[in-house]
């Protein structure tokens, strides 16, 4: 089963555009016969969860056993992965077949900053799939401050919503 990792803020809540945005890529995701593998927490990680559950899809949900106390996984998680710590869980997210951020904060930002190194670095074939304008906006302020060659920009993929994922991902 192909597995695509959806990176996203945690502090979305039900009815935002972006938590719209992340439960359609889940259902779509999903439908097209992905499982879907997030944070397993709440905002956009349980929209993308909720998402692929509608369709019928595989959620998988890498947790942290450090927040056990304080964070629980989302109702639509129907495989938890629980790693020690936050470096860990990231390592496991990353290992995925497809990466996708949907938004988010400087969780999502180390998210894709990883995927993105990892692919540069050929430690993964995975396509880093960025949806929405806010990545474009954030890849031209990286391309204009940071040493980045036409290589490292052509590995990203950027879409602008839930429907160019699956383009992207040529399903």
């Amino acid at each position: 089963m192909r597995v695509a990792s959806v990176f996203g803020s945690a502090r979305v809540p039900q009815g935002h555009p972006e938590y719209e945005v992340a439960h359609r890529t889940g259902e779509l995701l999903a439908g097209a016969g992905w499982a879907v593998m997030t944070g397993g927490y709440q905002g956009a990680m349980e929209a993308a969860s909720r998402g692929a559950h509608s369709a019928g899809g595989h959620v998988i949900g890498v947790t942290v056993a450090a927040w056990e106390g304080r964070n629980r996984p989302n109702a639509w998680v129907a495989e938890e992965r629980r790693e020690p710590d936050l470096v860990r869980r990231l390592g496991t997210l990353v290992r995925a077949d497809a990466l996708i951020a949907v938004g988010g904060g400087v969780g999502t930002l180390a998210e894709v900053a990883l995927s993105w190194n990892l692919i540069q670095k050929h430690q993964t074939a995975a396509p880093l799939i960025l949806v929405g304008e806010r990545w474009e906006r954030v890849v031209r302020i990286l391309a204009d401050e940071l040493l980045l060659g036409p290589d490292e920009l052509a590995q990203l993929r950027l879409v602008e919503g839930p429907e160019g994922v699956l383009d992207a991902l040529h399903c």
